[in-house]
């Protein structure tokens, strides 16, 4: 899943929408890095990542791709999927998208400044040499910075809709590197195979839900 999934996924289950948009910048025990609802979401966003791998409908959709392209398929197919919310979206949520968005902007912009709160607090005791709480809280991950603020400022959200966005996405993920480079042809198949696919995500998302929701973190 992809940014938006994993913020709708958050709200569906109450979780923190900072720590399920941190899942993929963060390495390791996230309870000795963040405070426990962020750590919480981080989790989350990994029992989502993993159980939607693991999916049958997910080997079935690997099906619509060539077989030069296929090994990018799951990153073209959480892109596809967040578009598939996204065009979707009044299916899943009683808000507007743009609504949506906009209050989940506010609510991860919260949690930040309350993490780095929390990281300027420990710096502080840690300094003064009095008693150090657990977890040590830590500055959220510059490329988690420099990635979210681009997203929010450029609207990716609710671009997801138009699918040309996705296409154009995945073009700019395929020029960072040659090894990524037939990225961009993995539109392809999602354009080949549109309507399969969108069959494909009634399927996986709301077991996906349910999953997420089911799960104590």
């Amino acid at each position: 899943m992809n940014y938006l999934a994993h913020l709708h996924i958050a709200d569906h289950c109450q979780s923190s929408l900072l720590g399920n948009l941190l899942g993929d910048f963060v390495k390791g025990d996230p309870d000795s890095q963040y405070v426990a609802p962020i750590a919480s979401g981080i989790r989350l966003h990994r029992l989502v990542d993993a159980y939607t791998d693991s999916h049958p409908v997910i080997s079935h959709a690997k099906q619509c791709f060539s077989a030069d392209t296929r090994r990018f398929a799951p990153i073209a197919l959480d892109m596809f999927w967040d578009h598939c919310l996204a065009s979707q979206w009044a299916h899943y949520h009683d808000l507007s998208l743009s609504r949506f968005v906009r209050q989940a902007h506010q609510r991860v912009t919260r949690e930040q400044a309350i993490t780095f709160a929390a990281a300027a607090n420990f710096s502080e005791t840690r300094a003064s040499s009095e008693p150090i709480a657990s977890p040590q809280p830590i500055a959220l991950p510059d490329r988690f910075n420099r990635v979210s603020g681009a997203m929010w400022q450029g609207g990716w959200l609710e671009s997801y809709a138009e699918l040309s966005n996705i296409e154009f996405a995945l073009q700019r993920m395929s020029q960072r590197s040659v090894r990524m480079g037939k990225l961009a042809h993995c539109f392809d198949g999602l354009s080949r195979h549109y309507s399969r696919l969108a069959e494909l995500f009634t399927v996986l998302y709301p077991d996906v839900l349910e999953k997420a929701k089911r799960s104590e973190l």
